[in-house]
């Protein structure tokens, strides 16, 4: 899945303003300007836009996390790169949010996928465990939409 995308689904399923999503980076001491996260979130086909990196993903969704949560006492200070995957992502958002179980299995199926809890289970898994199952596309996009469900409070008319 396009890191665009997941950017634009991201930013549109929780509501974030670009002072959120400028603070999330600087939080996690990243140099975004304004204008270019607007170019990020501008669609393909406009030609402002430009490719959002894995990194620059990764380290949005970190500052999320500190952003909902506050900063993690056992955040290492390492800088380990480590590859960006939609389980990642997954687990990543799930941390941020402080979803649980049964609201992740919620937002799963307001996607419109329906998973059993070992099949949920297996995408929060370690890399390597016997029941690991990687996310496929589709699943992470349905998570998203089924995200930008979860959190709709409708508009006010």
């Amino acid at each position: 899945m396009n890191t665009n995308d997941i950017l634009y689904k991201i930013q549109k399923a929780l509501r974030l303003s670009r002072d959120d999503i400028l603070k999330a980076y600087a939080l996690e001491a990243y140099k975004m300007e304004s204008k270019d996260l607007d170019a990020l979130l501008k669609r393909r086909q406009d030609k402002e836009s430009k490719l959002c990196s894995y990194e620059e993903l990764g380290i949005f969704l970190d500052g999320l996390v500190t952003l909902k949560r506050g900063p993690s006492p056992k955040k290492s200070t390492a800088d380990e790169v480590i590859e960006l995957t939609n389980n990642l992502i997954l687990k990543k958002l799930r941390i941020a949010l402080e979803l649980k179980e049964p609201e992740t299995e919620i937002i799963f199926s307001l996607g419109e996928a329906e998973l059993s809890k070992q099949q949920l289970a297996s995408l929060f898994r370690k890399e390597g465990h016997k029941n690991f199952k990687e996310c496929s596309n589709e699943l992470l996009n349905a998570f998203l939409d089924g995200l930008d469900e979860f959190y709709f409070v409708g508009e006010a008319e």
